[in-house]
Order: structure tokens, then C-alpha cells, then sequence
């Protein structure tokens, strides 16, 4: 089986000097929450294999929080394919992985993540900021994994959670 956790990055500051969207960095609400997430996947034993980023600097900061707040030791990765991505280069970006990962946690955007998961799951839901979700394959390889072929297991909001 593969596990594929999304997810978005935490709330962003919008008051702050950026220039292009691309550099918008997240607000204090924002770190709180991808601190919580963290600690709610280590809690649950859902720390994955392999972080994979957007390059974007609200996604960036959001799973290197999440893995250091976590303390997972888990490889972060970013890739700009996760900026501005559709659904279709989600799946291209799983397909790629290397088959010893079992786990991977992309984290990334709205709306890419809610159509996501509904072309990966057929399920439909809304995806607030640092909200994270599993979706599990029932494959084993990578290069299998296709649109309808995932089974959403859970979806969290860190507003949800308890302080751990």
C-alpha cells in the first residue's frame, strides 16, 4: 500500500512586504498550525517517509515546522511543480517516487488539494489552511497510482486539535 498525506500550507500573512505571491510567508496563525499538525501526526504515528514541498515560501515554512515541531526525521523536498499545480501533475509527481517510500506528504495549495482529492478519491471537501489529509492506494508501486484509485482515510483541521 501507499500513503499519500497532503498538506496546505498554514495561513498566510497578507500584510506582509512580499513582493510576488510566490514569496508570501505565513502569519502567526499560520505557524501555530503547522506546529500543531506536526505534533498531531508524530501523536498519531503518521509521520511520513518523505516530505515534498511547493517551493512557495508559506508552503516551505509550513512542512519545515510541521517536521520540526514533529521531530520527524524525514527528507523535505520542494519542488516548484507543486506551485500552481492541477491535479494531473500531482498525480505526475507521485508517480515518480521511488518505491521504497511508502508514505509521502506533498504540501502545497488550494484549490489544487480539495480537486485533488476528489479526482484521487471521488470524495468532495473543502480544504482549509493547514488542514492535512491521507489518502491510501492500495498499490505498490508508485507508477500505479491513478485518479479514482485512492481511499480518503481522514481529514483534519488544526483548529480541531488539542494542544499537544
Amino acid at each position: 500500500m501507499k500513503t499519500l498525506l497532503l498538506l496546505r500550507h498554514g495561513k498566510s500573512d497578507w500584510d506582509a512586504d512580499y513582493g510576488a505571491d510566490h514569496e508570501r510567508p505565513l502569519a502567526k496563525r499560520g505557524v501555530k498550525a503547522a506546529k500543531r499538525i506536526g505534533r498531531f501526526l508524530k501523536e498519531i504515528d503518521e509521520v511520513p517517509d518523505l516530505v515534498v514541498s511547493s517551493t512557495a515560501v508559506r508552503a516551505q515554512t509550513t512542512a519545515e515546522l510541521a517536521s520540526r515541531a514533529g521531530e520527524w526525521k524525514t527528507e523535505l523536498s520542494a519542488t516548484r511543480d507543486l506551485y500552481e499545480a492541477s491535479p494531473a501533475a500531482i498525480i505526475d509527481t507521485l508517480r515518480q517516487l521511488p518505491d521504497r517510500i511508502g508514505s509521502v506528504m506533498l504540501v502545497g495549495h488550494e484549490p489544487t488539494w480539495s480537486s485533488s482529492v476528489s479526482v484521487l478519491t471521488g470524495a468532495n471537501c473543502r480544504f482549509p489552511t493547514a488542514a492535512a489529509c491521507r489518502i491510501d492506494f492500495e498499490r505498490d508501486r508508485w507508477a500505479d497510482v491513478s485518479f479514482g484509485g485512492g481511499q480518503l482515510i481522514w481529514l483534519v483541521v488544526p483548529n480541531s486539535l488539542p494542544d499537544l
